[in-house]
């Protein structure tokens, strides 16, 4: 599809489950989004659902049998296409009656739209215009690279492609589905490698590709590498999607003080020079191979997404910045009709304000996790901590990596670990104050595995345990909307129909970033400065600091006379924060 045939944007994954089944409601209408791989047993759970909700026959895939897991994600990825290949053709059957869900596909669609504007004037036989024209969003599918743990039997690993990201890749790569693999939180050789196993990622006997790969990167060195390095194995990079560390999906991944804007600047230099380094890369590999070559030469899109907000800000990502596409995420967490959500945690998220949204240490990955005060999981968390008992049991285990105190990984949320972590902690006999600042860091990490999905069984009217409670991970960009919106009434908001945002001041999306890394240059420098015999982390800070300075910098000059009330908006946050000055 070419850009503007259809939509600019895209859903990128949010949570475990929130985007669970989001392509059964927005691909019908030409919307890419993006499922997430993680969770098995809630994908199954899902499949029972849409298979019960659409009159198709369901076989439990037990845990006892082989390869279950792949099995259950390949299962569930198929039943996806097979209800979007319905409503597609229910769609499609309307053409002639001009039914409300066309006039709805075609509303949605920009208004530079070439096929919006075809269809407003098209004559003759409608159907088969509308057939040959009206595009289908792909069915995209995230696995965190990183989450690979290995599994046992009797007692001895599994070999490795039991391990829990292999399988999930297994999984789609056995399925029917036509779309992209989207590939997040960083490089992994011996899962890139795997890849290779599966046909469906070459060049066919026309040389179509059938499975995509999407990376996902936060910088262009990154970018390059990894574009390299699958290249080489004969793999091509269709995407590369661009994530701010103002993201929604729950872990922000934060550069070292490096700002989106220049960023996005060095991929808009650089693009020609990523494509042609990879594409004689990757078609030698596939020579070497005997792999069939490309039909033409293989799109690569370069896309942004984390903390867009506005039609502005949209269209200036592609318009400056020449991107192929934008990512929105948090926003549609207040869109029930396109995503899974309880109603206690969206009103939770509908009346929550700027100070109600805040970067977390919840992951137990040790990594930031953007979230809200008052969900549910987190109520629950305090009031264990209170009575003695931090931690929670660990049911489902998929962010096991920590192994302090056993040889097998343990979850650093449970209570396993937490209560040795604590005792290690009591017998250092430190300051009040200090122990209590260590208490609070490892007592912080809650259940994702639980709390990221559970939203998604409630929003079904399916059955949960009492202590079964919700995690929510917006983004901070979701403080400045508070309507619960209909798709159509988002999609609007986006192509800049309407204006859904509160009346209430919101700062341009590269401001918010700026904002969010200063405060952790400001945790930062006061760790140090606590312990300044680090020369490491004085180093790390000195590079944080110039980034900081180099970004502004890059802003001031970006944005000199078009938006002078940026700039102002600049020099007051850098007002605010004095210590961004310190003579490291």
């Amino acid at each position: 599809m070419k850009l503007f045939e259809g939509h600019s944007f895209h859903i990128p994954v949010m949570g475990l489950g929130y985007s669970i089944d989001t392509p059964i409601n927005v691909a019908p209408y030409g919307i890419s989004s993006v499922i997430s791989l993680v969770d098995d047993s809630l994908i199954e759970s899902m499949r029972e659902f849409y298979s019960n909700k659409f009159d198709i026959p369901f076989k439990t895939i037990s845990k006892k049998v082989d390869d279950f897991r792949a099995k259950r994600i390949s299962s569930y990825l198929n039943l996806v296409d097979e209800i979007v290949t319905r409503k597609v053709s229910e769609l499609k059957n309307t053409a002639q009656s001009a039914s409300g869900e066309l006039e709805k596909y075609i509303g949605m669609l920009p208004d530079v739209s070439e096929v919006k504007s075809k269809f407003n004037s098209a004559t003759g036989d409608l159907s088969k215009w509308v057939n040959e024209k009206l595009h289908v969003g792909s069915i995209d599918v995230n696995i965190m690279t990183k989450l690979d743990q290995a599994h046992y039997e009797n007692g001895e690993a599994l070999p490795i492609e039991h391990n829990d990201a292999h399988a999930a890749l297994r999984g789609f790569a056995n399925s029917n589905l036509n779309s992209a693999l989207v590939l997040s939180a960083g490089m992994s050789p011996r899962l890139y490698s795997y890849i290779e196993n599966f046909k469906d990622f070459f060049p066919n006997n026309i040389g179509d590709i059938k499975k995509k790969i999407i990376l996902k990167v936060s910088d262009f060195r990154s970018a390059f590498i990894q574009g390299k390095m699958l290249a080489a194995k004969g793999l091509w990079v269709s995407e590369y999607r661009i994530e701010s560390g103002v993201n929604c999906g729950g872990h922000a991944f934060p550069t070292n003080g490096v700002l989106f804007g220049p960023i996005l600047e060095e991929f808009k230099n650089n693009k020609d020079r990523l494509f042609n380094t990879c594409i004689d890369i990757y078609k030698s590999a596939l020579e070497k191979k005997e792999h069939v070559q490309p039909a033409d030469s293989p799109e690569m899109k370069i896309t942004a997404q984390g903390g867009v907000g506005t039609s502005e800000e949209h269209n200036f990502m592609i318009d400056h910045y020449g991107m192929d596409g934008v990512g929105w995420a948090s926003p549609f967490m207040l869109v029930p009709e396109v995503i899974s959500i309880d109603t206690a945690t969206m009103n939770l998220l509908a009346d929550g304000k700027e100070a109600d949204y805040y970067y977390s240490g919840l992951s137990p990955l040790g990594v930031p996790f953007n979230s809200i005060y008052g969900a549910s999981m987190s109520v629950q968390r305090l009031g264990l901590v209170k009575s003695g008992k931090a931690g929670t049991p660990c049911t489902k285990g998929y962010l096991r990596y920590n192994t302090e105190y056993t040889e097998r990984p343990i979850c650093t949320s449970s209570r396993q670990y937490q209560t040795l972590k604590l005792k290690e902690l009591d017998d250092l006999n430190l300051p009040k104050e200090e122990h209590q600042k260590a208490f609070n860091k490892i007592t912080e990490p809650e259940c994702l595995c639980v709390g990221l999905g559970i939203s998604t069984i409630e929003s079904k009217n399916i059955e949960v345990k009492l202590t079964d409670k919700v995690t929510v991970c917006p983004g901070p960009n979701l403080a400045y909307f508070s309507k619960i919106s209909t798709l159509k009434e988002m999609v609007d908001h986006i192509y800049g129909r309407i204006n859904l945002l509160d009346n209430d001041y919101r700062p341009h999306m590269f401001l918010k970033e700026l904002h969010m890394y200063l405060d952790i240059f400001k945790e930062r420098l006061e760790s140090f400065l606590e312990n300044l015999d680090d020369t490491k982390e004085k180093k790390q800070l000195i590079r944080f600091q110039k980034n900081i300075f180099d970004g502004v910098n890059y802003y001031k000059e970006l944005f000199a006379e078009k938006k002078k009330d940026i700039i102002d908006e600049l020099d007051r946050m850098l007002n605010k924060y004095p210590m961004i000055n310190t003579e490291l």
